[in-house]
């Protein structure tokens, strides 16, 4: 009886103990818990800002290629146009950014952009360099072919320079087509997300290099007549035999007679041709030599069409393709080339359709809408293309190199 009694008296106290027990433990973990999710809010605001910051350079860095790339667009080109921008705000957030663009055209720019969003700072900076528009062999937006035979080789290479190239912006099926013994001397590249496999039709030829896609679009600009020919008044359709020294305006090139006619350029000459350039019947367009004339060199700007055929030709005597600029406009549809000569130039048609027959050797390089060369031609890529100035046409600003501070 007495010891019942004492068990019963002990109850209500070891209950009040456990009620204790309890809370004491619910209230450490509850500390617990706030400390922790306090932590983890900092921790997210924390990340949140340096996120930010880093978007923040990044766009600064961005923004200030493009405005390079805009400024490029003035000729000639001015160093002191790279000017530091201003204070900019990231839209839709609390990040800043600002930028500086540092050096001169000799030996390159660097861009420093730096991005802040609360506390955080992030620093990131690259190297520019100027992008010509014939890095690549040949580049054609939509297809490329290349007959039984047909060959592309470089020369003129640096130390340490990339393979030759050719390429698409296309990744439908066959884009590339390279017929029986073709051969390739370098990479092959094929439009963003394309299966090389898929695009490139190659099964008898060889390729010597890599066959990838792009991680990034091949732009083509169009390009635009220089506004001091533009401004010039046509004087109507070279018809006939002469020499040309300096610049001009013309409505067409016509020499498709039945005599032997040759237009000779003897100068810097820049020509804008609104309509078409058709020669026939042995008929010459020629650039003298170097001895003849060192300064000698044709720019073309071309309206129309370029129909060379009938044993016509496009003698360029100084042999070199940076003396040999031919520029397809936008209303430029058809380039060709019908004998078997030599061609030393360049040539940028981005909506035309550029064919070579007849076994024709072509030192330079092209870009094309769509590109063939047939009947075993060789094709001389000149890699020193690749250097280029600041007031040449298409030359744009891309990244070389990147890194976080």
């Amino acid at each position: 009886m007495n010891m019942n009694k004492t068990l019963q008296s002990k109850k209500p106290g070891s209950v009040m103990v456990l009620v204790l027990l309890t809370v004491v433990i619910l209230f450490v973990l509850g500390l617990g818990l706030l400390g922790l999710g306090q932590h983890c809010r900092i921790f997210a605001v924390q990340t949140a800002s340096e996120l930010t910051a880093r978007c923040s350079a990044d766009a600064g860095l961005t923004k200030a290629v493009f405005e390079m790339n805009e400024k490029l667009k003035v000729k000639p080109w001015d160093d002191d146009s790279a000017l530091p921008s201003e204070a900019n705000t990231l839209p839709n957030c609390d990040g800043v950014f600002r930028y500086t663009v540092t050096g001169e055209s000799s030996s390159g720019y660097i861009v420093e952009s730096t991005g802040k969003s609360g506390q955080a700072e992030r620093k990131v900076s690259c190297a520019l360099r100027a992008r010509g528009p014939f890095e690549a062999a040949i580049f054609a937006n939509t297809s490329i072919s290349l007959k039984n035979g047909a060959t592309v080789e470089g020369y003129n290479y640096g130390g340490g320079e990339e393979n030759l190239q050719i390429g698409t912006n296309n990744t439908e099926l066959g884009s590339i087509t390279l017929a029986n013994e073709a051969v390739v001397d370098g990479d092959v590249v094929v439009g963003v997300g394309g299966d090389p496999d898929v695009v490139i039709n190659s099964d008898w030829s060889n390729i010597t290099g890599e066959t990838y896609a792009l991680t990034e679009r091949y732009e083509l600009p169009s390009i635009t007549v220089p506004q001091y020919l533009q401004d010039l008044s046509s004087q109507g359709t070279i018809s006939g035999s002469t020499v040309m020294t300096s610049s001009g305006k013309y409505d067409s090139i016509n020499l498709a007679h039945t005599e032997t006619l040759t237009l000779t350029i003897d100068g810097s000459v820049a020509l804008y041709i609104i309509g078409n350039i058709e020669l026939k019947n042995d008929a010459q367009l020629q650039i003298v030599d170097a001895n003849t004339n060192p300064d000698a060199s044709l720019t073309l700007y071309v309206g129309g069409n370029i129909a060379i055929g009938n044993a016509g030709v496009i003698n360029n005597g100084t042999a070199d393709p940076k003396k040999l600029k031919i520029y397809g406009l936008d209303s430029c549809e058809n380039i060709q080339f019908d004998n078997a000569s030599a061609f030393y130039g360049t040539i940028y048609a981005p909506k035309a359709d550029v064919v070579f027959c007849n076994a024709v050797n072509i030192f330079g390089a092209v870009v094309a809408d769509n590109f063939k060369q047939e009947n075993a031609g060789v094709f001389h890529y000149d890699a020193s293309l690749r250097d280029v100035s600041l007031n040449d046409e298409c030359v744009r600003f891309v990244v070389r190199q990147w890194q976080e501070e």
